[in-house]
């Protein structure tokens, strides 16, 4: 009975060594698939969300009505290199950084509702 024994003992030794030689690469692997998971989902929609907004700062044009950050709405009476001098009400005008434009206003002077196209895929 205890050649069995001995004899298990052999092809255990062969796969701890055939495992080991893996154990290193797999124990990577989780961690490989969650940045990878956090990639699609979180950077890459974050990325692709900062060069639309970094765009329309750039198309900004004098007569466009805009929301700053802090909530003023208003319509854009000038534009310098960064300044921005807004009108938020008549002959009254402030300046804003243009990084402190948060978005464009629709006619009627309300926010545009960002349009959801993901479906619950459940």
């Amino acid at each position: 009975m205890s050649g069995v024994a001995f004899a298990a003992d052999g092809v255990a030794g062969v796969g701890a060594g055939l495992a080991g030689s893996l154990g290193g690469m797999a124990q990577f692997l989780p961690l490989v698939l969650i940045f990878v998971v956090f990639y699609f989902l979180l950077i890459r929609p974050q990325q692709k969300q900062a060069k639309q907004h970094q765009a329309f700062l750039n198309d900004l044009k004098k007569g466009s009505k805009v929301v700053t950050k802090g909530g003023l709405h208003g319509v854009i009476a000038g534009i310098a290199d960064n300044i921005i001098s807004l009108e938020i009400a008549k002959d009254v005008i402030v300046k804003v950084s243009r990084d402190g434009i948060a978005g464009s206003l629709t006619k009627d002077g309300t926010v545009p509702a960002k349009s959801e196209t993901k479906s619950a895929g459940g």
